[in-house]
């Protein structure tokens, strides 16, 4: 559902203290659909005012001027504001001593502030929670088998039935990194819906935008047509199908084929890498090792390249076919005109 008052200006609290390179606040540099500086400078008609405190993107000089908006919203000063929450969460309940992430310093005790202690104080405050990336999403990489930290994504340490003080269930715009417009894109849907003039994002059970997360990687891959008709790159440079060098695609769920990364161009598949399923709660462990065929697709492909050479065979015939005028405009000889330029005369 959408607010019900108009809002003037809000607040992105954006933390990078989790376990994280900060590779998605780096990708949403170059998005375009909307750009980051469209909505912080203004651009996009009907807003509130966006003001975005992100470590990686802060003009502030020292990290205690920076620290002090978090602090602000803790105490309900900000309000509203969207927490972001780029990294993984680790399980500060498994080690001894010390803490696994941490963003700032307690100035009662002098001591960093795990990044679960942020989460736990901002959370409940925020009008909506957004995951952004695999790793904030569903744990990522540092939540592989055998990790130490006990890594999760938000959503696990939270709660996946947990909303926020608005209804707004848990965002997850998963990626590794995440596709520039896609999180913009869910970034500005929310502060539409924020300044009432949109109704309740469209999730799925995971949490992911439904519109952008709803079709496979080979739904919208330049490539899929040579799956049907069993033609498989067996070495990378070739315009083939990728499934037999490791491609994930036709189980994937990811736009990012049809989207391109920036302003349309790129995307793995289309640049002839494979699809190693990095936007998907399995991701990494159950798509390893990366470059091997997935098990399904050995017999897929088996069955597909059966069938495939019958089905060019059959195109090739038609496009021969619709390759030629039709021949009713040829049989009487008054119907072609043997025309002759003027310059030959």
């Amino acid at each position: 559902m959408a607010t019900s008052s108009r809002v003037e200006e809000v607040h992105i609290i954006w933390t990078t203290g989790g376990l994280s390179c900060d590779g998605d606040t780096v990708s949403i540099t170059a998005a375009t659909q909307p750009s980051l500086e469209d909505i912080v400078m203004g651009a996009i008609p009907g807003l509130p005012k966006v003001h975005l405190h992100n470590p990686v993107v802060a003009f502030e000089l020292g990290g205690d001027s920076f620290m002090t908006w978090f602090y602000q919203a803790e105490r309900g000063e900000i309000d509203p504001f969207v927490l972001v929450v780029e990294g993984s969460i680790p399980n500060e309940k498994i080690k001894t001593e010390g803490y696994w992430a941490a963003q700032g310093v307690n100035p009662d005790t002098g001591q960093p502030i795990p990044t679960t202690e942020w989460i736990d104080r901002l959370a409940p405050k925020a009008l909506a929670v957004v995951a952004i990336g695999t790793c904030a999403t569903y744990g990522g990489i540092h939540a592989m088998q055998g990790n130490p930290t006990g890594a999760m994504g938000l959503a696990d340490y939270l709660g996946w039935g947990w909303k926020s003080k608005a209804g707004i269930p848990i965002v997850n715009v998963p990626g590794c990194p995440v596709q520039p417009d896609n999180f913009m894109e869910t970034l500005l849907y929310l502060l539409y819906q924020v300044a009432g003039m949109s109704p309740m994002i469209p999730l799925d059970d995971l949490g992911r935008p439904t519109w952008l997360f709803g079709k496979t990687v080979h739904e919208g891959c330049d490539r899929g047509s040579y799956y049907e008709q069993g033609q498989f790159a067996t070495e990378y440079g070739s315009p083939l199908c990728l499934v037999k060098l490791g491609c994930w695609g036709p189980v994937v769920q990811c736009n990012v084929p049809k989207r391109g990364w920036m302003a349309g161009i790129g995307g793995c598949p289309n640049v002839g890498g494979i699809c190693i399923g990095c936007t998907m709660p399995g991701f990494p462990d159950k798509f390893m090792p990366f470059m091997d065929e997935p098990p399904g697709a050995k017999f897929s492909t088996t069955v597909v390249t059966a069938w495939g050479s019958a089905i060019r065979g059959l195109r090739s015939l038609t496009n021969t076919t619709l390759n030629k005028e039709p021949s009713w405009r040829h049989k009487k000889q008054q119907l072609t005109t043997g025309y002759s330029p003027t310059w030959k005369q």
